[in-house]
């Protein structure tokens, strides 16, 4: 009987299932808040960065054509 009434005051794995708990949920949260700012994210941040190619000094947001072969 002892060990029973040892084992019934222990809390410590209550704990551990409480943090357990709470870790589990942040997850949840994390996850649906970048289901649902996924794409406005990257899309905000596409445009920064059309805007930082576009005035940067000395490029030009088209891609460097190819060289064309001199005719002999």
């Amino acid at each position: 009987m002892n060990l029973f009434t040892k084992f019934a005051k222990d809390e410590s794995g209550a704990t551990a299932i409480e943090y357990g708990l709470i870790a589990a949920l942040m997850a949840v949260v994390v996850i649906a808040a970048i289901g649902f700012l996924g794409q406005p994210l990257q899309d905000a941040f596409s445009g920064i960065g059309d805007t930082l190619t576009a005035n940067t000094p000395g490029s030009d947001a088209s891609p460097t054509p190819t060289p064309t072969p001199d005719p002999e």
